[in-house]
């Protein structure tokens, strides 16, 4: 006799389980979108500058900043900040209070606080010795797959003047985040409003960033090569000065020497770079910075000491 094959009934046949997808990620800040590629650009220098950054407590922390160059007078800036209990991720803690002033008595402010879970507030001021230049209060909102944010800047109420920004970032794939900017300004016989689109595209070695609206356009391309290795690009488009610039930039981290180098060329015939070096087992880093100007016959260096 032959053999007899027995199926099971269908309904008793095992059901593959359906796939959970993972939630997307909030897509972050919209002033954070271009923040990649910054990083790798080193920061101008010039003149000689000493920073003392001391901790006192787990919430408190001041630095001394003492700063000489040849293009101005010799400046002092004290810098402190509070930071709260309530730590929402390693980089932010809430509440945060931190204050830069110098010895001219000038004053810059900034007061973050975390209203709820996802709703958080923000207040710049910026002084000039006893007249406010700056007033500035944000609102922001964090949805699980979203950023909202709203910006109020130096509201006069009395003047009928106000500088309004509205933000908003979706997140459609992992990888994708589209959104927006508005830009509305209103002072007596002038108004105006200006949209920038953006989108922002996330690769596992690289990020491709472009805004693009009626005032120009802001293009950048980070890539991640190895541990040691990062480099970014730069395209800004400015169609009010009709003026468009193009830079590159590469940061080289070398860990056995504590050492770290930024360079930078751009469509303006500039070189800059900047070396910094750590002095372990001491607390202190040492930096070294020169930038040259082709175009102008401009140099300029710079040398700075941190401590702490």
């Amino acid at each position: 006799m032959g053999n007899t094959l027995g199926l099971a009934p269908m309904g008793t046949l095992p059901r593959r389980s359906p796939r959970r997808e993972e939630p997307l990620p909030n897509p972050g800040s919209f002033d954070e979108l271009h923040r990649l590629c910054k990083d790798v650009f080193p920061a101008q220098m010039e003149g000689v500058k000493l920073v003392v950054n001391k901790v006192l407590s787990s919430h408190f922390q001041v630095a001394h900043t003492i700063h000489m160059s040849a293009l101005g007078l010799p400046g002092y800036h004290l810098h402190a900040a509070y930071a709260g209990d309530w730590q929402l991720s390693p980089t932010e803690v809430f509440p945060t209070v931190v204050g830069d002033m110098d010895s001219s008595g000038s004053l810059n402010a900034q007061v973050l606080i975390l209203l709820a879970e996802r709703l958080r507030a923000k207040a710049v001021f910026q002084t000039q010795q006893a007249k406010f230049l700056t007033w500035q209060f944000d609102g922001e909102y964090r949805g699980d797959d979203y950023t909202a944010t709203l910006t109020l800047g130096n509201p006069d109420l009395i003047g009928e003047s106000v500088i309004m920004v509205a933000h908003f970032l979706q997140s459609l794939t992992h990888r994708l985040v589209l959104g927006g900017e508005l830009v509305y300004h209103r002072r007596p016989g002038e108004e105006g409003a200006i949209l920038t689109l953006a989108g922002k595209y996330s690769a596992v070695h690289w990020v491709a960033t472009l805004n693009v609206g009626s005032g120009g356009a802001h293009a950048s391309y980070y890539h991640r090569a190895n541990e040691q290795v990062q480099v970014g690009v730069e395209f800004e488009a400015n169609t009010r000065l009709q003026d468009t610039t193009f830079s590159f930039g590469y940061h080289l981290t070398l860990p056995q020497a504590n050492m770290v180098f930024r360079g930078l060329v751009d469509s303006n015939w500039c070189v800059g770079a900047v070396l910094e070096k750590k002095m372990p087992p001491l607390p202190v880093t040492l930096a070294l910075g020169a930038f040259l100007n082709h175009w102008r016959n401009r140099f300029h260096c710079g040398f700075s000491i941190t401590v702490g």
